[in-house]
This record gives structure tokens, sequence and C-alpha cells, in this order.
């Protein structure tokens, strides 16, 4: 076991699903919920992205070059598919549990793409190649941070109970304008890739 990259792995998947910084967003796309049900939305959330990290840092590239899709496409289809959620957010489409409108919010945007997204992936599958031996240490490394991450969101519930229901429509609308943002860079990104190199 490669200890370096390890904490590599822990380092850039944690700083990379940025679980601190998506936990009023998991608020604002619970809105509704019982503190139970959010939790569940967590617990799945959470085992679908450590579920799709590990397998992309073992068969990921394999699947991309057979499917031929490059990175720059994944960039492109998660930041449209953050952008579709950021403006049902500006709308103020979501007035209710997203899993009551037939879709559930666990797999996406938070697993796919904002836990797992196309940068954590690529990075993943970065560190693999680093080393023949490199698996085990970057498996390890995504589950723990990954495990860091589910404490994180867990606590999402007593950010709901301190912002109010004032406070989560004044956060809709702010974190749906800051994910668009989001969703752009990360499409643009792509984009930028696809084209221009």
């Amino acid at each position: 076991m490669d200890t370096s990259i390890l904490i590599r792995t822990f380092i850039a998947v944690f700083v990379l699903a940025d679980a601190l910084g998506n936990a009023p967003i998991l608020v604002v796309l619970t809105k509704g919920m019982e503190p139970k049900e959010r939790n569940q939305v967590v617990d799945r959330a959470t085992l679908v992205a450590t579920t799709i990290l590990l397998a992309f840092s073992f068969i990921g590239q394999p699947i991309l070059d057979y499917l031929e899709i490059s990175i720059a496409s994944l960039q492109i289809a998660g930041g449209l598919l953050l952008l579709l959620i950021a403006l049902d957010m500006l709308r103020g489409e979501i007035e209710e549990p997203i899993t009551e409108q037939g879709r559930d919010v666990a797999i996406t945007p938070l697993a796919l793409p904002l836990l797992a997204g196309p940068g954590t992936l690529t990075t993943v599958m970065l560190l693999v190649s680093e080393s023949p031996t490199a698996h085990i240490s970057v498996a390890i490394g995504i589950v723990t941070a990954m495990a860091v991450s589910w404490l994180i969101f867990r606590q999402a519930n007593r950010i709901a109970h301190w912002i109010g229901a004032e406070g989560a429509l004044i956060a809709t609308k702010l974190l749906g304008f800051l994910l668009a943002a989001l969703a752009v860079e990360i499409g643009s990104a792509g984009i930028r890739e696809l084209f221009l190199t």
C-alpha cells in the first residue's frame, strides 16, 4: 500500500466532493423532508457516489475508451445536469422534496455530479494510473474521504433547523445562482477541452 497515494486520494476526493459547500444544497433539495428521510437521502447519495468512484478507479478508463467517451464529454454532461437543477431552484420550482416529483435527489444531483463529479472521476483514474499497485491505496482513500463527507452531510438537519423557512427560501435562490455558475464552469471546462485542445 502506497501511503502517499492514499493521502493524495483522500485530500483530492474530499476537496472535490466539497461536502461542506454542498451541505446547504442538500438542505434546499430535501426541503419538506423529515430528518429521517433526509438522512436516508444522505446515506443513498454517499453510497452511490462511493460505489461509482470505486468502480471508476478500477474500470473507468476502459469503459470510457470502449464507448469512446472523453472526460470532456463527461464534464459537459455533468454541467448540463447541474444547470437544469439550478434553473429549477432559481424559478422556485423546488417547493417539495424531489423524490415526490418522481426522481431521487440522492442520485442526481447529489451523488452525480456533486459528490462524484467529472473532476473527481478524472482525478481517481489519474491516481490509479500512477502505479501498478495503486488500486488499494486509492480505494482506501476514496472510502475514507466519502465517510468524512457522509458525517458532514449528516449535520444537514442542524443546518435546516438553524436557517428556518425564510432562510431556506433565500438559500434556494442564492445557491441556485451559485450552482448555475458551477454548472457553467464545469461545462465550459469540458467544451474547452473538447474543442480547443
